[in-house]
Formats: C-alpha cells, sequence, structure tokens
C-alpha cells in the first residue's frame, strides 16, 4: 500500500445528508430514508475514491454529526440523562441536540443544544475540533461510567465496505478511530473527582475488544488519530501514551497512528518510538520538523507523508512536494505512505460542479475529489510512472498564479509596504477619550445597546434572494431594505434603548456581506464544509491582495442615523475574523492578509466617522479562535492580530467611541491582549456562564468599558428583569458601574420579533432599576 486517505467529506456534492437529517428531525423522512441516503453517500464516497487510485480507503469516517459523538456512543460514553436498555441513533441525536419535553423522537429543532434546559435532557458541550471550524460534543464522564462497545455502527459500515473489495482491484478499507489519548483528553469529567487517566485501562480494555472484532471481519489496518500529539502535552499525557500503546501493540491489526495540525514538538521522540506499525505526519502544518522526523523515524515501519493540503482549497505544487520526498523516498521505499495531509473533512466536495467561478481562479482550487487526484499523481510521479501533462498542467498553474494580476494588486502592495508610516495608537489614552465621549454622548449610567442585528424575517431573506436573482431591481431592493431600518428604529425608540443598531437587514452573513464588496474575495455556488450535524457553512475565498473599492456601509448607517435623534452605531466584521472564516492564501503570511483587511476596514471605519457616525463596533468573534495549537506560538499570533485591529481602528478622533464584540470565550489566558486592543468598549457573552467570564476582566483590571451580555440570545426565553438586574448587580461588584453597558449576549439574527421585543423592553426596565439603585446608593453614601 503507498496510496491512502484520511477522510472524505460526508455531505454529498449538494448537501444531502444536511437536507435528509433536517427532514428526518422535522418527521418528514424515516429513520429508513436517511438511513439509505447515508448509505448512498458512503458509496458514492468509496467509488470516487476507488477511481481516483485510492489503495487504502478510510471508513468510519461518516457521521451523522460528528466523528467524537460516534466515538463516544461506540465506547458508551452516554450521560445518564440519554441512556436506555438498547442503543439506537435517537440517543446520538438527543446528546448532540437536546430534548425537550414534549418531543418524545427528536431532539429540539434548535440546532445543537435544547432552548428548555432547565425542563428537559439538555444537550452536550460542544468545541471546536483543534483549531478548525468543525465542531464536536465533548465527551462526558460521570462516576457511573463504564466502557462497553454499545454502538455497532462502525462494524456494520466495515462490513457495508468489505462488499466492494474484490480481487483484482488493489483496494482496501481502513477503519478510522479516535485514539485512546485524544478521546480521554477532549473528555471532560462530570461531577466526579476521578482523575480522567485512572480510566484509561479500561478505556484500552474496550478499544482491545474493537480492534479484535475488526480484525476477525478481515480488517489489517487500523488509523487511529491522536492529534494532541501535536499539542504541548505535560509528562502524564506523554506516559500516557507510551502505556496506551504498549498495551495496543498486542492487537490483531497493524496501526497507523495519525497526527496532523502542526509539529509534533517535544513529541517528536515518543511518537517515532511508539509501538505502531505506522505514523501519518502533517508534512505541510509539521514542515519545520519534517526533516527531523525523517531522520529519526525508523525505516523499516510505514511512515505517511501529507503534502496535499486537508484544510484549505489550494492546488498543492506537486513538483516542490516530489522534491521534498525524494530522499525520504531513498530512506523508507515502499514503507512511504502518500496522503493528504489530514481528513478532507475541512474542504468542499468538488471545484467540477463550480460553473460560475473566474476559470483563471478556478484553475489555482482544489477541493476534495481533485486533491485525491493530486495524491495520485505525487504518488505516480515518485514511482517515475506520473501522467506527464497532468505534471506540466500543475506547473502551469502554479506559474500562472505566482504572476496573476488577478491575484496581485500593486497598489494594495505599495500601501502594504508603508505600514510603518501608520500609527496603531490612538491621540489620547482611554482615561482622556472617556472624558471626550461622555460629554459628546451624554448617555445614561448603565447605558442600553444591543450587538447588532435584530430578527431577520422571512421578507427580509425573500427581498435579498430576489434581488440577488435579479427577480427585483436596485431601488426595490434599497427601499425594503430602508424600510426595514425605519421599523427597527421605531422599534428601539417605543423600548427605549439609548444606543441604536440599523439591525444588518441587508447582512446575509457577517463575513459573506463584507466579503462580497471587497476586492480579493471569491464566492463559490456548493463549497459547502460541515460544521457540526446538519450545520454547513460555505467559508469565503481570500485569492488575491484585499481592497476596498467602494464604501460598504456608509449609506445604511447614514440612513439609519437620519431616522433618530439617537446615536447610531455603525457595525463592521473585524479583520482577523474575516481572516478566520474564510479559506485564506497561501502565497503570504495570514499576517500579511489580515492587515490588507484591516487597512480595507480602516478606509470604511474613517468614512463613516467622516459621515457623522462617531460611534463604530468592529466584531471580533474569532480572536480567540486563532489561537495557534502550540502556547509557544501564541505571542506573535498576537501581537499581530491585535496589531490588524488597531490599524482599523486608531485612525479616529478621541471622542469618536471604537466598541469591539467577542462571543463566548476563555478570555483568561489572552485579557492582556484583550486590553491592548483598547477598544472604548467591550461587549462578551456572560449570560451562560452567570457573569462568571468576567473574572478574567477583573483579575486582570480591565481598564475600559465592558458591556457584558445580560441574556442568551441562543434561547427563546425571555428573561426578566429581576434576573437581568440580578446579572448586571453581580457585574457591578468588581467593575465600576461608570463603566458598565447592558446589552444582549451576541445579535438578535435568529430570534423572532414576539421574543426580542419583551426582552428588550426587560432589559431597558432592568437598566433603569439599576439607575435608581445606583442613585440611592450614592444618596444614602
Amino acid at each position: 500500500m503507498a496510496l491512502h486517505n484520511l477522510g472524505y467529506p460526508r455531505i454529498g456534492d449538494f448537501r444531502e445528508l444536511k437536507f435528509t437529517l433536517e427532514a428526518y428531525w422535522k418527521g418528514e423522512k424515516s429513520l429508513a430514508d436517511l438511513e439509505a441516503q447515508a448509505r448512498e453517500i458512503r458509496y458514492q464516497n468509496f467509488q470516487t475514491q476507488i477511481k481516483a487510485g485510492v489503495e487504502l480507503i478510510p471508513v468510519n469516517d461518516f457521521a451523522y454529526y460528528d466523528q467524537v459523538l460516534n466515538m463516544s456512543t461506540l465506547l458508551g460514553v452516554i450521560p445518564k440523562r440519554f441512556r436506555q436498555e438498547d442503543f439506537d441513533v435517537e440517543v446520538a441525536f438527543r446528546m448532540a441536540r437536546g430534548r425537550a419535553p414534549s418531543d418524545d423522537r427528536h431532539g429540539c429543532c434548535a440546532g445543537h443544544g435544547c432552548e428548555t434546559q432547565s425542563k428537559a435532557d439538555y444537550a452536550g458541550a460542544m468545541k471546536k475540533w483543534f483549531d478548525t471550524n468543525y465542531h464536536y460534543i465533548v465527551p462526558e464522564l460521570e462516576d457511573d461510567t463504564e466502557f462497553a462497545i454499545t454502538d455497532t455502527r462502525l462494524f456494520d459500515e466495515v462490513a457495508e465496505a468489505l462488499t466492494l473489495k474484490q480481487d483484482g482491484n488493489n483496494i482496501d478499507f481502513k477503519p478510522v478511530l479516535v485514539g485512546p489519548v485524544t478521546y480521554l483528553y477532549l473528555a471532560e469529567n462530570k461531577g466526579t473527582a476521578i482523575p480522567k487517566l485512572s480510566r484509561l485501562p479500561a478505556l484500552l480494555e474496550v478499544y482491545r475488544q474493537i480492534l479484535q472484532r475488526l480484525a476477525e471481519q478481515g480488517v489489517e489496518w487500523v488509523q487511529i488519530d491522536e492529534p494532541i500529539l501535536v499539542l504541548e502535552l505535560e509528562a502524564e499525557w506523554q506516559n500516557a501514551f507510551k502505556d496506551a500503546y504498549q498495551t495496543l501493540a498486542q492487537s490483531p491489526v497493524k496501526l497507523l497512528l495519525a497526527t496532523y495540525f502542526e509539529t509534533l514538538g517535544d513529541n517528536l521522540d515518543l511518537a517515532c518510538q511508539l509501538p505502531v506499525s505506522g505514523l501519518h505526519y502533517d508534512g505541510l502544518r509539521g514542515a519545520k520538523q519534517l526533516d527531523d522526523l525523517v531522520e529519526r523515524y525508523p525505516a523499516d515501519k510505514v511512515l505517511s507523508i501529507g503534502l496535499v493540503d486537508g484544510r484549505n482549497i489550494w492546488k498543492t505544487d506537486i513538483t516542490d512536494a516530489i522534491e521534498q520526498l525524494q530522499d525520504v523516498k531513498a530512506k523508507f521505499g515502499d514503507n512511504l505512505w502518500i496522503a493528504p495531509s489530514c481528513s478532507l473533512l475541512h474542504v468542499p466536495v468538488n471545484l467540477e460542479v463550480e460553473t460560475k467561478l473566474n476559470p483563471e481562479l478556478k484553475n489555482y482550487l482544489s477541493f476534495a475529489k481533485q486533491k485525491l487526484g493530486e495524491v495520485k499523481l505525487l504518488n505516480d510521479a515518485l514511482h517515475g510512472k506520473a501522467d506527464k501533462k497532468a505534471l506540466e498542467d500543475n506547473r502551469q498553474a502554479l506559474a500562472a498564479k505566482a504572476n496573476s494580476k488577478l491575484i496581485h494588486n500593486a497598489e494594495v502592495q505599495t500601501r502594504l509596504a508603508k505600514l510603518d508610516e501608520i500609527s496603531l495608537t490612538r491621540d489620547e489614552p482611554y482615561a482622556v477619550r472617556a472624558k471626550l465621549q461622555k460629554t459628546k454622548f451624554n448617555l445614561p449610567l448603565f447605558p442600553t445597546t444591543t450587538i447588532g442585528s435584530f430578527p431577520q424575517t422571512q421578507e427580509i431573506r425573500q427581498a435579498r434572494r430576489k434581488f440577488k436573482n435579479g427577480e427585483l431591481d436596485e431601488l426595490d431592493y434599497i427601499e425594503a431594505m430602508q424600510a426595514e431600518i425605519r421599523d427597527v428604529c421605531e422599534r428601539q425608540e417605543r423600548i427605549g434603548i439609548d444606543v441604536f443598531v440599523h439591525g444588518e437587514p441587508e447582512r446575509n452573513d457577517m463575513v459573506e456581506y463584507f466579503g462580497e464588496q471587497l476586492d480579493g474575495y471569491a464566492f463559490t455556488q456548493y463549497g459547502w464544509v460541515q460544521s457540526y450535524g446538519s450545520r454547513c457553512v460555505k467559508p469565503p475565498i481570500i485569492f488575491g491582495d484585499v481592497s476596498r473599492p467602494l464604501p460598504m456601509t456608509v449609506n445604511w448607517s447614514t440612513y439609519a442615523q437620519s431616522q433618530t435623534d439617537k446615536i447610531m452605531k455603525g457595525m463592521l466584521t473585524g479583520a482577523v475574523t474575516m481572516l478566520q472564516w474564510s479559506f485564506v492564501r497561501n502565497d503570504q503570511t495570514r499576517e500579511t492578509t489580515c492587515n490588507q483587511i484591516a487597512l480595507a476596514l480602516r478606509d470604511e471605519v474613517l468614512d463613516l466617522e467622516a459621515a457623522g457616525i462617531h460611534m463604530i463596533q468592529i466584531d471580533e468573534a474569532a480572536l480567540r479562535e486563532g489561537l495557534p495549537l502550540k502556547r509557544s506560538d501564541w505571542e506573535d499570533y498576537l501581537y499581530w492580530a491585535v496589531n490588524s485591529f488597531r490599524l482599523t481602528t486608531s485612525g479616529v478622533q478621541n471622542d469618536t467611541q471604537i466598541h469591539t464584540h467577542m462571543c463566548y470565550s476563555e478570555f483568561n489566558d489572552i485579557i492582556e491582549a484583550v486590553a491592548k486592543m483598547d477598544a472604548d468598549v467591550i461587549t462578551i457573552e456572560t449570560s451562560k456562564s452567570q457573569m462568571k467570564l468576567l473574572d478574567a476582566f477583573v483579575d486582570f483590571q480591565y481598564p475600559n468599558e465592558i458591556g457584558p451580555g445580560v441574556y442568551d440570545i441562543h434561547s427563546p426565553n425571555i428573561p426578566t428583569v429581576e434576573q437581568m438586574v440580578d446579572l448586571i448587580q453581580k457585574a457591578a461588584k468588581n467593575i465600576p458601574a461608570e463603566r458598565l453597558w447592558v446589552n444582549p449576549d451576541c445579535g438578535l439574527k435568529t430570534r423572532s420579533w414576539k421574543e426580542t421585543e419583551p426582552a428588550l423592553a426587560n432589559m431597558v426596565e432592568a437598566a433603569r432599576v439599576l439607575r435608581k439603585q445606583f442613585e440611592e446608593k450614592v444618596q444614602s453614601a
């Protein structure tokens, strides 16, 4: 075996899994319908890989929700609240989505999490899979958790795959498992003091049983994913790897241990010494340690190298990859295997269906199906039998990209070269600015505002869709959006909010909206990737130098300001978030691309200010998401990420107030960097934690203003005045009242007006109560 794959997208070419899943959850399709669709997707995926020449094809890379959840049900790690006598797929769905009391069969329809958690079986927590935008349901380890094979879908899918194995077709199948040490590392103890690693022997016994059953089915190789090997591990976790694989070395199958997303760092010798039959290494994100790995790894074992990017959508430089692997091939011979860098789950399925992309740009791209062809081409080239035309086509595409006027913009590059001439510091420190802003805005204590978006009604979506499809002319579209803006201004006026927003009816997505108006961005028709379950996202492609041809938000914001005497906030998405939630060009550093976006946004900020918008919010929801996997690399990232924010904002006058918003995040370990952003006001999600997330801002004594969210916008529940007063009172114990704002946790785009209006009315009343309490406290003092 020389050519293999680590995983393939499971959603189907046109998101068939998404639509069937959602129809099933609504009761419109049966379980048999769902299973039939799943089998068809798996079959088509197998056929695609067989036709591409993949010799060792992954099995169990399919999941209705996510692969960690699949591992939990396989291992019997099912929370008490969801256990039943016999496992069925509904158990997995309830673990992922929660279960409302009124629903005996399906989880609640809110996507992840149950909206009636206090009265139902609430969903498991969700986290991002390392530094990707893919999510997994966190395993819950309880006092009475007993590992046991509970879910047999793995073995059923292996049997299904093996029917395609025939004499002469030179293919085999490789089941994929999340490794035992990674699984324990990602799991969370729930109400138990049992150390996680003390559970390892019992867990390994079940892994041993799984591997035995796979061997009995005729499986030779098993891919066992241990991505935590790229983290900076404490000694106890490093030792856990030694113990785990000494035990699993006795299994009757060959283990290919897969790592990806980074170098092995200090775990290099550990990985080289583990008693496994093979090791997969990400040769792209781990490039700086590849030579050391090749030197130290035993030549009598399989070494799999991934130089085809499983995380991004650009063509591989096959010529360069061949050169990198010549010495590796000389040492390892047939023990050198070729694969993508990681599972292809993280890229869109098929470039062939993209009929509207610029043909030149399309020639530079490669999606999952095409990446299999690249792996085959690289493998053939190493064996001296490559398609010469295909190699030449690849060379020409890379050469054209390097010199393309579509990619490279001299004006942007000239401006970027003068970056040192731009001050990243506001003219005056926050203490001076705060006094100027207080005089200018004359806001009451505990000022109320929202985070930007208001409910996106069916009418709003329909108007946008018609305009995009050419069914609505521009003037009629503008009037439709302006009518929505007038409506939200009237609603905010009635409710009594202090600082208005225009509601963002014209925006489809906080990144896509801006990307569509920036040069250097492109959008696909079908470039969807799975985030979790039926949730798919279609990331923009940053293909070239980024610039802003025209103002993007000024007309909407100034129109909104014309409808009220209250302060109207301008609303932008920050450069780091624009970067993180896109497929990013790979021919320059991410810092350079981020600075290009920041310069474009800086122009927008200054235009907003010049147009009379003197309160501007720049959302950086993804700032923490961008942290490198190794803590030792954080300082460099945070330096340029914070500077990109300051580049966006530093040109405004001292009495212009800059806000930023960050979604739910653990701020403790990056609080100094957040402070260095020097936003006048930061709004954050805190209601779910009952203000505990504010501890980071208190311990550090965050110097600027804070708007801790007082109600959870992910729930339809309408918080009471008393509940919101209580939350702000908790915040006011540690943060001066003069620096506290009152606002929801996040934008209200996904909520309905019947929930939003009474919730905001209660929020405004809560602020009034707080002001009265504070005044009485001052008087009594």
